[in-house]
């Protein structure tokens, strides 16, 4: 696979529910390659990988890559039982942390997302998704920063739905200027949010740094509404940062994005705004 050792998997976070699910695959790719009579080295030349990672593996203290399980299932003639993981093992693969919002924004029917300081993770590109996780300090590790980066890359699938959430993201016109990565990267961004806010169930607006006062100061705000009528919402300014369920709080959240909604561009101007932030790259 010319991958190299490294990219055979990922870390097990401490403490992290999905250990136990690993663990048993590990201990699942061990008895189907002593099935085979296959050995570590064997097994390990056949994968395109080091000795010391499939044994990681085999041990739970590696997730292994959903590819990685079906190569194996093939090789040691396993009957579908370790390609039977690969679900599992898709969503392991990411943090806890993005498991969980992914869970939630999958869930959710409708997303008021406010972002001020860099444009939202799911309207990303992936190469501007990596030149701005690689900003981050301390500084993440090759390992970690691919893992991240797949975990933020698979959240994007929400807006493949069907039915589809409604979508409403508030902008701050800093976040379509700065050149995150380079200005070739921040070009093509702003041409893929250009494209995402054309679907029917995305509403776009920017919010002018000329508009001094309006309550998006204290930092982004995020609310997911779901279709028994709770929802879940999270702001840099209050509450810790926490996610917060309770109606009261959310009523909170609720009142600041629409007043933050109200004072943006509408969608039809922000979009020749992004347009005319295009053109002067």
């Amino acid at each position: 696979m010319g991958e190299g050792v490294d990219e055979a998997g990922w870390d097990v976070e401490p403490g992290d529910e999905i250990e136990p699910v690993v663990q048993a695959v590990g201990r699942l790719l061990k008895v189907c390659r002593e099935a085979a009579g296959v050995s570590v080295p064997e097994l390990a030349e056949a994968m395109g990988y080091g000795e010391d990672m499939i044994r990681k593996i085999e041990r739970g203290a590696r997730i292994p890559r959903p590819e990685l399980l079906d190569r194996a299932d093939t090789f040691l003639t396993a009957q579908g039982h370790l390609r039977a993981f690969t679900e599992d093992m898709k969503k392991a693969r990411y943090p806890k942390k993005v498991r969980e919002l992914a869970e939630m924004e999958g869930r959710a029917v409708e997303m008021l997302l406010y972002s001020n300081h860099n444009i939202h993770g799911l309207l990303q590109t992936e190469e501007y998704a990596r030149a701005l996780l690689r900003t981050w300090r301390p500084a993440y590790s090759p390992d970690q920063l691919e893992r991240m980066l797949a975990g933020r890359m698979a959240r994007k699938s929400v807006f493949g739905r069907a039915p589809a959430p409604e979508f409403s993201f508030v902008q701050e016109e800093v976040t379509l200027r700065r050149p995150v990565g380079d200005t070739m990267v921040l070009r093509r961004q702003l041409e893929h949010v250009l494209e995402l806010a054309k679907l029917p169930f995305v509403e776009l607006q920017v919010m002018p740094t000329t508009r001094a006062n309006h309550p998006g100061t204290g930092g982004r705000i995020q609310v997911l509404k779901f279709a028994d009528g709770t929802g879940m919402g999270r702001t840099d300014g209050d509450f810790s940062g926490r996610p917060v369920s309770n109606p009261r709080q959310l009523r909170v959240l609720d009142l600041r994005y629409g007043i933050i909604r109200a004072q943006a561009l509408t969608p039809e101007e922000s979009l020749v705004f992004i347009e005319q932030a295009l053109g002067e790259l």
